[in-house]
């Protein structure tokens, strides 16, 4: 299956911005993050098509998986 992956701020650095990825059927959330080597403790906010997510959901044809790390700052 095919999914929209948008990475965002640091994550970029060295990845992509957008890619399609072509998935296994039963492919999840967690699955796509440890994939891409993004440490879950650098992660902030996941949406998948626009909601927030967790790691064990199973993604779907046409999804888009959106992966934010966390803001710092004071």
């Amino acid at each position: 299956m095919r999914v929209k992956v948008k990475l965002f701020a640091t994550f970029r650095k060295g990845r992509f911005r957008e890619r399609d990825m072509e998935l296994n059927e039963d492919c999840t959330v967690g699955w796509v993050i440890d994939h891409l080597r993004i440490p879950r403790k650098e992660l902030g906010v996941v949406f998948l098509n626009g909601l927030a997510a967790n790691a064990d959901e199973v993604l779907k044809e046409g999804d888009t998986l959106s992966i934010f790390p966390m803001v710092g700052g004071g």
